[in-house]
């Protein structure tokens, strides 16, 4: 998965172009830019890969999220429906536009079940985001269907999926927007990075303004520009944008080695009775970012994982425990606790979220994800396929 195992000379070329010419933000200066602009190069190759009529490059993906949600229109006294299983960037992005996450009950998919989001729905929902976790994605044209029956918006978190795609569409492209991470450890890396794409003009002129302190763009003199609305300081530097050209050309290649890896490694694991795997909806095509397995029981999944570390297979997370990606362990969201003051409509709607989500635990107790790495060699991926076997049949 990580677009950092691929960096060489097609990155370095990129970068020193912004070296050698001196300009490393992306606004201005353009008397000193020879023509270069890193950052809407990216965008520009973004769109078009994303089949999208608009993409805006921002500093991550949390970034991304709360961009896309400004430009919306989605605040205070809006309710955001989004999974238990995701990363926290999730519900930070909501929280800090001044909205309320409303946690909802994943499925078989790993990502949000469209019977559990119609329940959550209420007068202040405002915007349905499935989150395509681990490379994967929804039941989008359930939740679709939902959204324009409710005149909701669907906003695709696609940060752990870039390149998969549903009813041939990349994902991101499906719902209203779409938001990629382009962080260290993501299939396409600028090393530090995000961006989000759409087909409205109206969210992509609101988001080319609203991620530079409401700058309107318009005209050369950077000094003159006026400030339709307020904005924040969400801009991608002209360097971490060069290492994003490089990195979104290797996409495909990148795709295809991820998808040989995850088939070794899946193919290996199919001769285990007790071993099956995630659902992808149908029409829909993974990243291949990670192979996500079910174990019988939690019991069982909780001495998987146990074992695959003792076998010497690394990268595999049981994340029923983790603290960054599932619900269990949010105290400073169920709690809630923040630094800044919290209004009191969010504070009311968080209370929501404090309750059981027996459908969610039952999922994600049985659940591991093994990362796919790109940089394996063929012998190194059977290799680990061998182990992860031998690790499994020890407690079968």
């Amino acid at each position: 998965m990580p677009g950092f195992e691929l960096f060489g000379t097609e990155e370095q070329k990129e970068v020193q172009d912004v070296l050698d010419n001196g300009v490393l933000m992306r606004y201005g200066f353009d008397g000193n830019r020879n023509g270069h602009y890193k950052a809407l190069e990216l965008e520009k190759d973004l769109a078009e890969r994303m089949q999208s009529k608009y993409a805006q490059v921002v500093s991550s993906g949390t970034a991304a999220l709360t961009v896309a949600l400004a430009s919306a229109g989605v605040g205070s006294g809006d309710e955001v429906i989004m999974p238990t299983f995701t990363f926290v960037a999730s519900f930070e992005a909501i929280l800090s536009v001044g909205a309320t996450p409303i946690l909802c009950d994943i499925d078989d998919t790993l990502t949000l079940d469209p019977e559990a989001v119609k329940a959550a729905i209420t007068d202040k929902t405002k915007v349905v985001m499935p989150v395509h976790m681990c490379g994967s994605m929804a039941d989008l044209k359930k939740l679709k269907t939902i959204c324009d029956e409710h005149n909701l918006i669907l906003l695709e978190d696609a940060c752990q999926a870039i390149g998969g795609t549903y009813d041939n569409k990349p994902l991101g492209s499906y719902g209203d927007l779409g938001c990629f991470s382009f962080d260290y450890v993501k299939t396409v890396t600028c090393g530090e990075g995000g961006g989000l794409i759409t087909n409205s003009k109206q969210y992509a002129d609101h988001a080319h303004k609203y991620q530079d302190h409401g700058h309107d763009h318009i005209g050369n003199n950077r000094g003159a520009e006026t400030h339709p609305f307020l904005g924040y300081n969400y801009r991608l530097s002209e360097l971490n944008a060069a290492v994003g050209i490089a990195q979104l050309r290797k996409l495909d290649s990148t795709l295809a080695l991820q998808e040989k890896n995850y088939t070794i490694l899946r193919n290996a694991l199919s001769e285990i009775p007790e071993v099956t795997f995630r659902r992808v909806p149908e029409t829909g095509v993974e990243s291949y970012a990670f192979l996500n397995i079910f174990l019988p029981t939690e019991k069982l999944a909780k001495k998987a994982h146990t074992a695959f570390g003792e076998h010497g297979v690394d990268v595999c997370f049981y994340w029923y425990d983790n603290n960054w990606h599932y619900y269990r362990k949010w105290e400073h969201l169920l709690e809630p606790t923040s630094l800044n003051k919290l209004s009191q409509e969010q504070l009311a709607g968080l209370q929501k979220n404090n309750k059981s989500f027996d459908a969610s635990d039952a999922w994600m107790g049985r659940t591991i994800s093994c990362l796919i790495k790109v940089g394996w060699t063929e012998q190194e991926v059977k290799e680990r396929a061998s182990k992860m076997i031998e690790a499994l049949k020890s407690i079968l």
